[in-house]
């Protein structure tokens, strides 16, 4: 045998001696691992990222009032007695109720706000129309949006289950009021008018209802 064949078969046997003493050592892995541990593997430790601390703040209550508060606790027990209640999704939909019920009252559309108003909120607002209606006067408005939204009050009465959330609102709008002959009387459609209210919503938690209703009115 010559010596050129000789040294390709001394250099293919170390090749291969040298892959299986890898394969060995190594064992077949398959993507990103971590160090080895010296420890042996144990079946049923939870995983660190899955466990929960009890104890630890719900930030959807504390996020918007101050932990440990009367207004907190309160809050608890609504999440309590119906978990799915979340505070940030509640505020969401006060934004969004406040200029319908804004607009619709602007409009002297009672209708579409009818079920989300207490009976008596309801009434207060049918007079105001119909004084209005009365004198002759319409009004043109437009909603320009939410410029500041806190909760500023929350209640929760254990014996009925009966919460009330309290929310400052500051809307801007614009508002044209005009008498039967069409004149503007009050308003113009080129200034912005800021708008404070605090209201209170209310509803029953664990209620099939989903509906809060507005129960208080205070600008």
């Amino acid at each position: 045998m010559n010596s050129p064949l000789l040294q390709l078969l001394v250099l293919a046997g170390i090749a291969i001696f040298l892959i299986l003493r890898l394969k060995n050592v190594l064992g077949t892995r398959d993507g990103f691992e971590g160090p080895a541990s010296s420890k042996p593997p144990v079946s049923n430790r939870p995983s660190r990222e899955f466990e929960v601390i009890e104890g630890g703040p719900d930030y959807d209550i504390t996020d918007h009032v101050e932990e440990g508060s009367d207004e907190a606790k309160a809050l608890a027990e609504m999440k309590r007695i119906e978990p799915s209640f979340s505070v940030t999704e509640f505020l969401a939909g006060a934004r969004s109720a406040y200029e319908m019920i804004v607009m619709g009252y602007e409009r002297g559309d009672l209708d579409a706000i009818k079920p989300f108003l207490a009976e008596d909120i309801y009434e207060s607002f049918v007079e105001g129309v119909a004084a209005r209606e009365d004198q002759g006067l319409t009004i043109e408005a437009d909603f320009i949006g939410v410029r500041e939204l806190k909760l500023m009050d929350a209640t929760f009465d254990k014996d009925t289950q009966e919460a009330e959330l309290t929310i400052r609102f500051t809307g801007e709008l614009t508002s044209e009021v005009r008498n039967a002959e069409g004149e503007v009387v009050e308003g113009s459609k080129n200034e912005v008018k800021r708008q404070k209210d605090t209201w209170s919503f209310a509803r029953k938690m664990g209620s099939d209802d989903p509906n809060w209703l507005l129960v208080s009115t205070d600008g």
